[in-house]
């Protein structure tokens, strides 16, 4: 059987899943006609049957698609910084990092300490970070990069595995 790389497989599952919806699409517009009492509906383009067919087969290879790449996912590793693990954690471990980045980021910018405005009494209040934001200016940089190492290991490794899958249906 033929093999492609992982990464056109991801590719590829994208593209089968935006045809599914053409396909859906297609057959809303061919299920009906307007036409005048006693006269014959004519058949513009293709039969509800053939795109149910055709939509069939597409929703098949999608769902191979998905197992081989799971599968890929589950099987191959990635080291990074000392640490040996499965793709789908890496995948994860990435989020994660990209959504702690983001959330030291906002951390980092704020004030240590700012007039904290009220109504009434007079008292001048003030907001006082408890932490200190330029450290965390800092580890949001760092963990910004080391995202970004880690998506271009996994993209790498992408690129590396094969999966089988014939393709030539679709390219």
């Amino acid at each position: 059987m033929k093999t492609i790389p992982l990464a056109e497989g991801i590719k590829l599952k994208s593209i089968l899943t935006r045809k599914i919806q053409e396909l859906v699409y297609e057959i809303h517009n061919n299920a009906h006609v307007v036409v005048e009492k006693g006269e014959t509906p004519k058949q513009s383009g293709r039969t509800v049957s053939e795109i149910e067919a055709e939509l069939a087969q597409v929703r098949k290879d999608v769902r191979t698609l998905d197992k081989l790449i799971y599968r890929a996912n589950i099987d191959h590793t990635i080291e990074f910084k000392g640490e040996t693990m499965p793709i789908v954690e890496a995948i994860e471990l990435a989020k994660q990092l990209r959504a702690e980045a983001s959330l030291y980021k906002d951390l980092g910018n704020s004030e240590k300490e700012k007039i904290y405005t009220t109504t009434g009494e007079g008292k001048v209040l003030y907001e006082v970070a408890m932490y200190d934001p330029r450290e965390y200016r800092e580890k949001a940089i760092q963990l910004e990069k080391d995202a970004h190492r880690l998506s271009n290991l996994i993209n790498a490794k992408n690129y590396e595995v094969r999966i089988e899958f014939d393709d030539s249906k679709y390219f």
